[in-house]
């Protein structure tokens, strides 16, 4: 049982999942922090200075000053502040790693294209070879395709 494990342990495809999950982990506080110290903190200019961490409902009825003072308290809280700074966290990421898959799809070349060595017999549709004026299969007449 410990050679079965180790032999899937050790395969390329979870070494490469388990790196990317780690990367993945690194990036996503590298983008909580974008969030919250860049992006936040410019968007509350346009907000008058809203401090979205502090945007919250407490369900108890109290008013509390800020959402710490509302958990120091033990009130429950619906936390919408936090959920709309999620949303844009979202977004960002979203953004980012579809410039990055852009980026890497214009660093891969193209495949080359693979001219066709056989076509499909009209009559059976059977593969024969391209060059063909007969089919092998059902000796029907086949027309030679021209290139264009």
């Amino acid at each position: 049982m410990l050679k079965e494990f180790k032999k899937f342990a050790l395969k390329g495809s979870m070494i490469d999942l388990s790196i990317g999950i780690i990367i993945g982990g690194a990036f996503n506080t590298l983008v909580n922090s974008l969030v919250n110290d860049i992006f936040m903190p410019i968007l509350s200019i346009f907000t008058n200075k809203i401090n979205f961490n502090n945007l919250f409902i407490s369900l108890d009825g109290v008013k509390y000053e800020t959402l710490a003072a509302a958990q120091e308290a033990e009130a429950a809280t619906i936390n919408y502040g936090l959920f709309i700074s999620g949303i844009i966290n979202f977004v960002i990421m979203a953004f980012v790693v579809f410039l990055i898959v852009r980026w890497v799809n214009k660093l891969q070349k193209p495949e080359p294209k693979v001219e066709a060595t056989t076509k499909k017999c009209p009559h059976c549709l059977s593969d024969i070879d391209i060059k063909a004026t007969k089919c092998a299969f059902c000796t029907s007449d086949v027309a030679i395709e021209e290139k264009k």
